[in-house]
This record gives structure tokens, sequence and C-alpha cells, in this order.
């Protein structure tokens, strides 16, 4: 499956956007979808993941109750909507797809989209 990510840009902290990553290629709704991020100079993170009927999700300590994650299989898309965005959100995003269970662990994603940039300015 092929993923493109967009959504990224500039917001202010306490602000939010919304990241849509949308899949062409292959059953979409036979991948568990994720996102991740990596900040400059930092390692790649794991943000939130969603089970194929988006019955389950996981999220990172950092963004639990700020961060949703939610997918439309009719559409083929996974969204994240990010709140009250703070200046350590700032990375690019990346969406993933796995044929494995739902999980925190980026080696379970073997579909990778290209990642959209967010900066959340001070």
């Amino acid at each position: 499956v092929q993923l493109q990510a967009s959504g990224g840009g500039l917001v202010q902290a306490g602000g939010s956007l919304r990241l849509s990553c949308t899949a062409s290629g292959r059953t979409f709704s036979n991948y568990v979808s994720g996102w991740f991020r990596q900040a400059p100079g930092k390692e790649r993170e794991f943000v939130a993941a969603i089970s194929r009927t988006g019955g389950s999700t996981l999220y990172a300590d950092s963004v639990k109750g700020r961060f949703t994650i939610s997918r439309d299989n009719a559409k083929n898309t996974v969204y994240l909507q990010m709140d009250s965005l703070k200046p350590e959100d700032t990375a690019v995003y990346y969406c993933a797809g796995s044929r494995l269970l739902t999980s925190r662990d980026g080696n379970a994603y073997d579909n990778w989209g290209q990642g959209t940039l967010v900066t959340v300015s001070s």
C-alpha cells in the first residue's frame, strides 16, 4: 500500500492541526495504521496507532488526551487530530501501515508515507 501524508504546517502553541494519510494500491482496511514523528536531532518516536476497524487505539503518553487518531476505511484515510499543540510537538510526522497487530513498535510497520512537517511556535 502507498501512503500519502498531508496537513502539516505552522501553528501557534495551543492551536490545532489535522493530519491526513491517504492510502492507495491495496485494501486499506487490511492494515493497522500508525503515526510516528521525528524531531530534528532525535530518533523517530511512536505517536498513535489504530486497529483495522478503528475499534482499538494506542497513544504515546506525551500526546494522550491531546491527539486523536481515527480512520475512514471507505475513504482509505487515517487522521490525526492534534489539539493543544506544544512546541515540543514540532517534528516531521509519518504515517505507516502494518499487516501485524496494532503496535507502538515502528519495526512492525512495513509501509511508510513521505512525512509532513508540523511546526509549533511558542
